[in-house]
């Protein structure tokens, strides 16, 4: 296996996936691309992993996005527009089945930017910038970049950023929310795994159905969403007993309890 990627399991249903090329500022070599596939597609077959933190090596770079010499060095650009699950890191992060947190502990750039747009909530180091250089380079976006981030942080924003290449700060992708959180270098990856391990303690079924709940819905039109909450809500609470309630209420507040010490 290919140490590109490193893939590191915690208890509680953790899983903790790094981009590890930090001396080519993790750029996507089709080597580490073909490595986080393989390592996402492990996460998604492992019933003991419930939430995965994805990070980069290193305090300078999340990913640097496709590696540019690389691709420059032949005559090939597919992997811009590569939808295979084998190989688009994009489609393997978005198809893994678990919560994905994207801990952006350096610049994430391009392609790089797509793929931490591919996770579920994104938290960043203080260190942490973003930006689209696709229109600079020449190179369209294929990993769908240009329709997801106006959903997320307006048009106009987003056409600051795609058409111009600038960067954003960690502070302004805050502010426009891109990120949930900034958190100081040092603290960003055990702030990460904290809210992994949160995400964790929900119940593996409920944790999927809820997630899948709110990505269907986020697609259709609210009054389409609604008719689809309450159809997924009938199904599943027609299901759930009174003790099954009672067991979880126990269980959360012992979780809280614990975290109190």
């Amino acid at each position: 296996m290919s140490d590109t990627v490193l893939l590191e399991r915690h208890d509680n249903g953790v899983a903790v996936v790094t981009l590890n090329r930090p001396d080519a500022m993790n750029a996507l070599s089709a080597e580490l691309r073909s490595a986080l596939c393989t390592q996402m597609q492990r996460i998604r077959d492992d019933d003991t992993v419930r939430a995965v933190v994805l990070t980069g090596a290193g305090n300078k770079a999340f990913t640097a996005g496709l590696d540019l010499k690389e691709l420059g060095a032949g005559d090939d650009l597919s992997a811009a527009n590569d939808q295979d699950p084998m190989s688009n890191p994009v489609t393997a992060v978005a198809e893994c089945g678990k919560p994905v947190i994207g801990a952006i502990n350096g610049v994430a750039i391009t392609g790089g930017f797509e793929l931490a747009l591919a996770c579920d909530i994104l938290l960043a180091s203080e260190q942490a910038r973003f930006a689209d250089t696709h229109a600079l380079v020449g190179i369209m976006p294929g990993w769908g970049l240009s329709q997801k981030l106006p959903r997320i942080i307006g048009l106009s924003r987003a056409k600051e950023m795609s058409l111009s290449g600038r960067f954003i700060s960690a502070d302004t992708a805050a502010e426009w929310g891109l990120v949930n959180r900034v958190y100081p270098e040092d603290t960003l990856l055990s702030e990460a795994i904290a809210l992994a391990e949160d995400i964790a303690f929900v119940e593996p079924g409920m944790l999927s159905r809820y997630r899948n709940l709110i990505d269907d819905g986020a697609k259709q039109t609210l009054a389409s969403a609604l008719t689809l909450e309450h159809r997924v809500s009938s199904e599943w609470n027609r299901q759930v007993s009174s003790e099954d309630v009672e067991a979880r209420r126990l269980q959360v507040m012992a979780r809280g309890r614990a975290q109190k010490r």
